[in-house]
């Protein structure tokens, strides 16, 4: 097998195969024309081009379809027409049935809610009327922060547990 090498880009490739096949309008071929009489490896490419051409032109099947192929087309057509079309499958009228179509959708939109909320509680601030927020940094930790935008309060609760070094001591 001989392997040709041509330093012409895709483009150009593209370009001299729709001259070849003739798909390419009057101006642009005659400017093809002229670059593949100026240039040698067009010149090589556009000949590889039609031995490749003449080669493969033997082997293509003739197919031959026995009907046009706007009577094939109107054939399918004729046959989905006359199909008949298919019964909708009936839905249990059950008191269930009934109550599952309204619960379904309501479970849906409660459980949203909960992740919803739940995501809220994840980012430690909630929202308190008056502008006011509220945030527990960890539950166990005994921090509490309440901040007021509108009064530009900050306050910052700690409390620790009896047993912890930090906690007042009794007198004795």
């Amino acid at each position: 097998m001989v392997s040709l090498s041509f330093n012409v880009n895709t483009e150009q490739q593209l370009k001299l195969q729709a001259f070849l096949d003739g798909e390419l309008p009057e101006k642009e071929a005659g400017g093809v024309a002229a670059w593949v009489a100026r240039d040698a490896e067009a010149t090589d490419l556009l000949a590889e081009l039609r031995n490749t051409r003449r080669a493969l032109a033997g082997f293509e099947p003739a197919l031959r379809l026995p009907e046009s192929r706007e009577f094939y087309w109107s054939k399918i057509q004729r046959q989905i027409e006359h199909l008949e079309p298919l019964p909708q499958a009936a839905l249990p009228d059950s008191p269930i049935a009934r109550l599952r179509r309204y619960l379904v959708p309501a479970g849906a939109l409660a459980a949203l809610a909960i992740i919803v909320a739940f995501a809220g509680m994840q980012s430690g601030w909630v929202r308190v009327a008056g502008g006011s927020q509220t945030q527990m940094t960890c539950a166990d930790s005994g921090t509490f922060t309440y901040q007021n935008d509108a009064d530009g309060t900050t306050l910052v609760w700690l409390t620790y547990p009896a047993e912890s070094e930090f906690a007042p001591r009794a007198a004795h």
